[in-house]
């Protein structure tokens, strides 16, 4: 997704709080199981998320994400973690966390509900008895506003400048965001382009899954961290 573009992620994102979100997401886990030390962070991109829950909230977290590009970031952040490239619909770490968490709607990029239920299930094995998973979801179905269109722009420290229009368009159940890069430095001007989809699942079906994963305990926190929504859930036990 984002495999020629992860030295721009946290630029464009600079003005997203981590920082509060991670305190959100770390009471919430508390709430439930106050003993909680261990985290795993799934689809982490640079490990935002992770280092605030690593460094304010003493969690030792590991995490996961389908592209190198975006966990090389994340390692120089919180060398202390392990950082592993998995795909989060089918994944084997060979250990279980306190907590496992999935957060800025990460989970829409599984696109199908096949592959929703499959992706909890693996999230949920890596979970101890009484262990939490956390999951910021997108957009439900029908809530997503067909040809929007937006601009981001920043700079990076060496001074190159790039800007980020997208376009996104619904079509059934997917949502398909069009990202076009510009970027600039003294060598000059280029230009890259992702596509990025992503599906609209609504509560019955994120509920369902969870269920079928052999959780128990299903809430949904609204607005949870971002305004998006947050799904709670235990491992029995």
């Amino acid at each position: 997704m984002f495999n020629r573009t992860a030295e721009l992620y946290d630029a464009f994102y600079r003005e997203k709080d981590y920082r509060a979100e991670a305190c959100y997401v770390a009471d919430v886990i508390r709430a439930r199981a106050p003993r909680a030390a261990t985290l795993l962070d799934i689809a982490c991109g640079t490990g935002e998320h992770a280092r605030f829950l690593a460094v304010d909230h003493a969690f030792s977290v590991d995490g996961t994400d389908i592209e190198p590009g975006l966990l090389e970031i994340a390692t120089t952040k919180l060398p202390v973690a392990t950082f592993h490239v998995a795909d989060m619909v089918d994944f084997e770490l060979g250990r279980r966390y306190d907590a496992v968490v999935c957060l800025f709607s990460s989970i829409g990029y599984v696109r199908t509900e096949q592959a929703l239920r499959r992706a909890l299930e693996a999230m949920a094995r890596h979970l101890v008895p009484g262990g939490v998973l956390v999951v910021e979801p997108w957009f439900e179905p029908g809530t997503m506003t067909h040809g929007l269109v937006t601009l981001l722009s920043s700079e990076l420290p060496d001074g190159t400048k790039a800007c980020r229009m997208s376009h996104t368009t619904v079509e059934g159940r997917l949502s398909r965001l069009r990202f076009e890069y510009l970027i600039g430095d003294a060598d000059g001007l280029k230009r890259e382009t992702e596509v990025h989809e992503l599906g609209l699942f609504s509560r019955d079906e994120m509920t369902a899954a969870l269920d079928e994963a052999g959780l128990r305990d299903i809430a949904y926190d609204e607005p949870g961290p971002s305004g998006r929504g947050l799904y709670l859930a235990m491992r029995p036990g």
